[in-house]
């Protein structure tokens, strides 16, 4: 059973950091590249960042690079995303998706995996 269960979201002020984790089972997850992707309330859903299968190479949205950092242990079967300068315009619903290649789809069907999604707001 495929299972995706994000966590670390909550309230933070502008110009605060959060991280965020997904942890996942059930599937090979060294043999997938996984995305972290977030829907605003009111708004469709949105291509964050990506990673590779090794982790060394990293992928961002413009609209996050340079703030937002994406990680991942595979010991852990986990994936993270440290957000650093959190913006109003950040707050959404992130979760995590898997597909065996590189993916920037913005949207839960263009992966064969995804999660439940944790909440992120800021706000001061």
């Amino acid at each position: 059973q495929v299972q995706f269960v994000e966590s670390g979201g909550g309230l933070a002020q502008p110009g605060g950091s959060l991280r965020l984790s997904c942890a996942a089972s059930g599937f090979t997850f060294s043999s997938y590249y996984v995305s972290w992707l977030r829907q605003a309330p009111g708004k469709g859903s949105e291509w964050v960042s990506a990673i590779n299968t090794g982790g060394d190479n990293t992928y961002y949205a413009d609209s996050v690079k340079g703030r937002f950092t994406i990680s991942r242990d595979n010991a852990k079967n986990t994936v993270y995303l440290q957000m650093n300068s959190l913006k109003p315009e950040d707050t959404a619903l992130y979760y995590c998706a898997a597909n065996p290649y590189y993916s920037d789809y913005g949207g839960r069907a263009g992966y064969d995996y995804w999660g439940e999604g944790t909440q992120v707001t800021v706000s001061s």
